[in-house]
């Protein structure tokens, strides 16, 4: 698959860069601010996202997504984030994301949530 990594901390994205590539899918781009993200899943056409949610600038991984399921764009989404509390989880279960995963992620964990597309 070809994935796109929405992640702000770099040594973060880094680290899911190696896990893909180990999985064996190759990471598209990375990119850290949800206006670049918006722009770059238009388009690069990824086969899965992986969204944090909070990013760089003022749009968050959430309104991102959001703005790009408003404009038919039905990627699928994992979001990994450190928001383990009960709004972002209901503002992010209106994009129909595939996987909330909270961070730290484990290689086994994101290799069986990849599995599910």
């Amino acid at each position: 698959m070809r994935i796109i990594i929405v992640e702000d901390d770099k040594v973060l994205s880094l680290l899911l860069s190696k896990m893909i590539e180990r999985i064996g899918h190759e990471v598209l781009e990375i990119v850290t601010k949800g206006s670049d993200a918006i722009d770059k899943i238009n388009s690069l056409k990824p086969d899965l996202i992986l969204m944090d949610i909070m990013l760089e600038d003022d749009i968050d991984g959430i309104q991102a997504m959001s703005t790009l399921r408003e404009n038919g764009v039905s990627f699928p989404v994992i979001y990994i984030t450190g928001n383990s509390d009960p709004i972002n989880y209901e503002r992010a279960q209106k994009t129909d994301f595939l996987d909330y995963l909270i961070k730290p992620v484990g290689f086994d964990e994101l290799q069986a949530t990849i599995k599910k597309i």
